[in-house]
């Protein structure tokens, strides 16, 4: 009675893997807590939540990021809820710049919210409109 095994846990099954997607199909989300400082660059599939330190570029799905949180590195995702520091461009198709947001950098986005009280020190562009230079292998060369 007691010394049988549950029948989800077979012993050839493989544990589940950090950040990965369950079964069902839902998204995933990691933390980068307020006591962790990453150098580098991060890219992750899956939604990401910083409330640390971030030296570095970040590309990801979905970011969150905490009030006492500091990005120092350009900023890449499908969506974006800023609340902290970001010193570096920012590129996200939905963008939501919250009131404790302190922004130092050009910012491009398809669809923007900013509350009432955030700081921006940059220049706003759609996404269809960045600047030629920014777009990598363009074929275009600059006339002398």
């Amino acid at each position: 009675m007691f010394s049988k095994k549950p029948a989800d846990q077979s012993p050839s099954a493989p544990p589940p893997r950090l950040g990965a997607k369950p079964m069902g199909g839902s998204a995933t989300f990691s933390v980068i807590g307020a006591d962790v400082t990453i150098k580098g660059d991060i890219a992750a599939s899956a939604d990401l939540h910083i409330d640390g330190m971030i030296e570095g570029d970040i590309r990801c799905a979905a970011l969150v990021q905490g009030e006492g949180s500091a990005i120092h590195g350009a900023v890449t995702a499908e969506s974006a809820r800023l609340a902290g520091k970001v010193t570096g461009s920012i590129t996200a198709r939905e963008l939501v710049i919250l009131k404790t947001a302190r922004i130092e950098g050009d910012v491009h986005y398809d669809a923007l919210t900013i509350e009432q009280g955030a700081e921006v020190d940059g220049r706003f562009a759609p996404n269809g409109r960045q600047p030629l230079a920014a777009v990598p292998d363009a074929g275009i060369e600059a006339a002398e």
